[in-house]
């Protein structure tokens, strides 16, 4: 794999960092700004709906620049978006420096998955975008618990001054590794957009948007779950995380390995089982150490959809990706932002903070519906093609002997 995958991961693990360590922190930034924690969870879902606008926006934004140069005022904005949610006053000011730098999310995962996908041959591209996200899972192995440490010792605010430290080095890492490359020639915004008109692209986002968000409807939820309902220790979350982290790297990884080879069976195992999973947390919730081994299979099961999911917007939009692979992590945040919010539902409606687990359940089911039904258009498609093609050659058997004759 190209050194500049490196460049990528660094600037990967500085986002995914910020973007799951608040749920190590959502009790200690409640107590801080003195609000409840299903309103402090607006801050997964204010970071979530900025991914969402943000990966479009900023994408358009920069098609008049190079990929490389894009990427490094991505991770500018994600700079400044850590270091005003460091030193917030008011409980609006840090949701909306989490807004902030939210907006280089989507566009820098978006864009640095075209780049990967770009640098490997064809049949390494899943590999490579994987290798790319493999910076973001492995931030939930280092980046999420010590963050957490940090934040439960020190404070939260000293956890995203030591975040937006990370973008420091993610910027410095594009700029050094990453090789420059030109702007694709003949391609303009109406035809990014024309991706959008493939059902399988739609298919494809709506799989992404249901299958992770029934990963976060139980992960934001986490800390009171787990403390409350397990009983486990306040310190203890930080390795939970640590388990649930490894978990994400070892699926990212295995999904990226089977998904250049059967990309839709790996999609039907993976949301099936963690549709399964996140139904059977609801029971393992109540013993430390099946919690604990749920937490890591929810992890891995839920990373294992990425790069296949990724993959297939690529495949589907082959003629323009970047646009459709920016908004495609949208999709993810989507999930996310939809997820956290049905989650603050349930637990406001007096149902326990296990009930978001069988939200997830139900969302991840959904996205395996819809994976099913994607392929079988698939299938119909191609039987169609096959038809037309057969059709035709026997058209020309028929009529080229009778022109002879």
């Amino acid at each position: 794999m190209p050194l500049a995958l490196l460049a990528l991961a660094i600037g990967a693990f500085g986002i995914g960092t910020t973007e799951f360590v608040i749920m190590g922190l959502l009790p200690e930034v409640a107590d801080g700004f003195q609000v409840s924690i299903p309103v402090a969870g607006y801050l997964v879902t204010g970071y979530a709906l900025g991914v969402v606008l943000g990966a479009p926006l900023m994408t358009v934004l920069g098609t008049k620049v190079t990929r490389k140069r894009m990427l490094m005022l991505l991770m500018g904005l994600f700079i400044a978006g850590n270091v005003l949610s460091a030193v917030a006053p008011v409980f609006g000011v840090m949701l909306a420096g989490r807004v902030v730098a939210s907006l280089a999310h989507g566009a820098f995962f978006g864009i640095g998955s075209v780049v990967a996908a770009d640098l490997v041959a064809p049949e390494k591209k899943a590999g490579a975008i994987a290798m790319m996200f493999t910076g973001l899972t492995v931030a939930n192995v280092v980046g999420v618990p010590l963050g957490t440490l940090v934040g439960q010792s020190v404070g939260w605010r000293a956890t995203f001054f030591i975040v937006a430290g990370l973008g420091v080095l993610g910027l410095a890492g594009v700029a050094r590794l990453v090789p420059e490359q030109p702007r694709p020639e003949g391609v303009r915004l109406r035809h990014e957009l024309a991706a959008f008109r493939n059902v399988q692209v739609l298919l494809a986002m709506a799989m992404t948007v249901l299958g992770f968000g029934g990963v976060f409807a139980a992960i934001t939820y986490i800390t009171p779950m787990m403390t409350e309902i397990t009983g486990f220790a306040d310190s203890s979350v930080t390795w939970l995380l640590v388990l649930f982290g490894l978990g994400m790297v070892g699926g990212n990884l295995v999904g990226g390995k089977f998904a250049d080879r059967a990309l839709m069976p790996m999609l039907f195992v993976s949301l099936g089982s963690l549709a399964l999973v996140l139904g059977l947390f609801t029971l393992t919730a109540h013993n430390k150490i099946a919690a604990a081994i749920t937490v890591f299979l929810v992890g891995g099961l839920g990373f294992a959809t990425v790069p296949p999911l990724q993959k297939r917007v690529l495949d589907q939009a082959s003629g323009a990706p970047t646009l459709a692979s920016a908004v495609n992590i949208g999709a993810f945040n989507l999930g996310n932002a939809l997820s956290a919010w049905l989650g603050g539902v349930v637990i406001a409606a007096g149902l326990g903070f296990t009930a978001p687990n069988w939200v997830g359940a139900i969302l991840a089911a959904s996205a395996l519906g819809l994976a099913v039904l994607s392929a079988a258009l698939e299938r119909g498609s191609a039987r169609r093609e096959s038809r037309a093609v057969a059709e035709a050659l026997s058209a020309e058997r028929v009529t080229v002997p009778a022109f002879r004759h």
